[in-house]
């Protein structure tokens, strides 16, 4: 019998939170024993890692929904790569006869139409919940997937923003959490907290994002005192670059010592360097891969309290909320941190085991290869 096929279709070709996650994907259908092909609008370092894990990989024309592309400037682009990518799809699943389709996120909005129009069942995976915004752009950007067979969602929260835009949509999602994997060991927690506290931040540099709350929460303990030391792991999106010259310009300014490390695919050795983790996104997150993280290296974790991230760092000793937007509510927690380094460090341990349970990566590979088999 010839083996079966799923063609995988993500919009990007980086290893941020959601390329993550489909390269676990990938892999837990390959263990099932199918040919895996993953169509991607470029080449990067999510290609090689796929390539590397014994997917097949295509680079194919796409429509991606970006922001840039629903001004005046980008609409003459979003026709361009809307037509393209339509014959694109077309002719790659003519081709290949695909068994299944899997969408990965909901910024694609024409493959599971096209998969439905060729007769192949589609699944999407959903990993964008935005409860705040319009509840019109929702439904728009949710809609095409109801050509998809089955959905899946990365969280709670994004299921109910799922149900709240488009509850026909949501009455065939299942929530499958996100795997995170971890080195075996991961360094311990340092004893004692000496000068400098070190502040670590991972993700994008933009603004959603809140990597100068980080800033401006280390400048409000220098003014305490305390001696500070940030580290901001990340890059910015083409066309943010106006925002990373600001965030250097705020780092100068604050008086605590901030290194701009750039994006790295390996975070862990940023982790074991770090004493405490701040991930502190103003608007909604539909999970926290990178709270998980943080929890999984054995080091306290300060999350916005909203939407994903709440539900991300639910029951960890070693996690502290603060509101969304709030340098000093930042600072304050960071304090917190200090002063009681002794609980924190102690209850490292058995965070760690209960994040390793819930996720797992062999899990997560298993549950979506489940979900793509039937």
């Amino acid at each position: 019998m010839s083996r079966r096929i799923v063609l995988l279709v993500h919009p990007g070709a980086e290893m941020f939170g959601s390329d993550r996650m489909l390269l676990e994907s990938a892999i837990g259908i390959i263990e099932t024993g199918a040919r895996v092909i993953v169509a991607l609008p470029g080449r990067g370092m999510l290609d090689v890692a796929l390539r590397a894990a014994g997917a097949e990989v295509v680079v194919v024309p796409m429509l991606v929904l970006r922001k840039t592309l629903l001004t005046a400037r980008g609409l003459p682009v979003l026709f361009r790569d809307m037509l393209r990518g339509l014959g694109a799809a077309w002719r790659l699943m003519g081709r290949l006869r695909p068994d299944v389709v899997y969408v990965s996120t909901i910024i694609i909005p024409q493959w599971p139409v096209i998969a439905r129009l060729r007769g192949v069942q589609a699944v999407s995976h959903v990993h964008e919940a935005e409860a705040s915004g319009s509840r019109l752009v929702n439904v728009m950007l949710y809609l095409p997937h109801l050509a998809s067979h089955r959905v899946l969602v990365n969280s709670r929260f994004s299921l109910e923003t799922l149900r709240t835009a488009l509850p026909r949509l949501a009455s065939r999602a299942v929530v499958v959490y996100n795997g995170v994997d971890s080195p075996t060991a991961p360094p311990p927690p340092p004893r004692q907290i000496d000068e400098p506290l070190r502040v670590l931040y991972i993700g994008r540099l933009s603004p959603r994002k809140g990597p100068d709350l980080v800033i401006e929460a280390a400048s409000r303990l220098q003014d305490r005192g305390q001696v500070v030391e940030v580290t901001l792991l990340g890059a910015a999106f083409d066309g943010y670059e106006w925002y990373e010259a600001e965030l250097r310009e705020r780092a100068d300014a604050s008086g605590a010592d901030v290194e701009f490390a750039g994006f790295h695919s390996d975070v862990w050795p940023f982790l074991a360097r770090a004493d405490v983790l701040v991930v502190p996104s103003r608007l909604d997150e539909p999970f926290g891969n990178t709270a998980v993280e943080g929890i999984l290296a054995l080091r306290p974790v300060i999350a916005s309290d909203s939407s994903g991230l709440r539900e991300a760092v639910d029951g960890y000793a070693t996690a502290q909320l603060v509101p969304p937007g709030e340098a000093d509510a930042i600072a304050d927690a960071l304090e917190r941190v200090r002063a009681d380094w002794a609980t924190a460090s102690s209850a490292a341990m058995s965070s760690r085991a209960e994040a390793l349970r819930r996720h797992a990566p062999k899990i997560y590979r298993a549950a979506v290869a489940q979900h793509v088999r039937h």
